[in-house]
């Protein structure tokens, strides 16, 4: 029984007292704190007492990533859905995969099992070109959602961003302090909206710093190895000596491009890329990259979605989030 309260105790972030509390239905506890005990209990395999066995009344959040190739989304995925569990609700992880269930899909799997709310980290709602009737169909029903990352003007879910402009901003000078003068552009597709805020960045970024950013050097790509290594040959192509990704995984892909070509990473060819997920100081050269400050935005997250869960209004603008830029072994002085 003590291991009990202390397994549970741990898991909940209380004390065995509460625990005991709890279990034993008696005063003194909150309704919010009641149910993350109860939860703890679940998920830690432990029988509820009979008492406690008609409270079984889990409230479940989706959450919805693109796929879980780049470590960004595990991060994001990590972080989320201990903070729900420590709430009391149950995270429900939903991942696309080639050949596999939709997004749209689903949400329709989501919207049967009766969900509370939704948190998207990455998916249809930041393209412009796709479709997006199952964000109305949440929107319709009044469930709770919040998106991570830049979405298409007429969502109106609150969103927890990444500043891309400060992201870019803060390569471009980093570039430009090693001596790049030539840099080029690695971005997702036209109508993705973090990529068409990046790409305005960069323009903007250029001509402050006295020069320009022709068309040649923007290639649009997956956001993936094998993207970012096809952008990436022909912007070294054409003699770019700087590159800025939009993601890591792109990154990654240009730095194997460019040694494939024989160059060398750092000193011929310098690397940016964009998430800062903590496997990227794993890499050969290590990668310089922009962090997004993902337990910031996940509190942010987890509060917006908790307030709608309360019926509480939220803030329909988006909320932005300051970057860091990492410098590691794949920028360095040019050549």
């Amino acid at each position: 029984m003590t291991r009990r309260l202390a397994d549970i105790a741990k898991r909940a972030g209380v004390s065995e007292a509460t625990v005991s509390r709890v279990l034993n239905n008696r005063p003194g506890v909150s309704a919010a704190t009641r149910q993350v005990v109860l939860h703890a209990l679940d998920v830690s395999g432990y029988e509820r007492p009979t008492r406690l066995r008609g409270e079984r009344t889990p409230r479940l959040v989706g959450l919805v990533l693109p796929e879980l190739r780049n470590p960004i989304f595990p991060a994001f995925a990590d972080v989320l859905a201990g903070s729900l569990a420590q709430q009391g609700l149950t995270p429900l992880l939903c991942t696309q995969g080639s050949g596999g269930v939709t997004e749209a899909g689903h949400i329709e799997l989501l919207l049967r099992q009766q969900v509370s709310g939704v948190v998207f980290a990455g998916g249809l709602y930041a393209e412009a070109d796709a479709s997006h009737d199952h964000y109305e169909e949440l929107a319709a029903r009044n469930i709770p959602v919040v998106l991570i990352n830049a979405a298409i003007e007429h969502l109106d879910f609150p969103t927890v961003s990444c500043d891309d402009t400060a992201a870019v901003e803060q390569s471009w000078r980093h570039l430009v302090s090693l001596g790049h003068e030539r840099i080029g552009l690695v971005l997702g597709p036209a109508d993705h909206v973090a990529s068409q805020r990046k790409l305005v960045a960069a323009r903007a970024a250029a001509k402050a710093a006295g020069g320009s950013l022709p068309d040649a050097q923007v290639v649009r790509g997956l956001f993936s190895v094998e993207g970012g290594r096809a952008a990436a040959d022909q912007l070294i192509e054409s003699g770019v000596t700087g590159l800025i990704c939009a993601s890591d995984p792109q990154a990654l892909g240009a730095v194997r491009a460019a040694q494939r070509r024989g160059l060398d990473v750092p000193r011929e060819v310098s690397v940016v890329g964009f998430d800062g997920s903590a496997l990227m100081d794993c890499t050969g050269p290590p990668l310089t990259t922009i962090r997004q400050p993902i337990e910031a935005m996940s509190r942010t997250v987890l509060d917006l979605l908790v307030s709608q869960l309360a019926g509480s209004p939220v803030p329909p603008e988006e909320m932005l989030f300051e970057p860091h830029l990492l410098a590691r072994g794949s920028t360095a002085q040019v050549a």
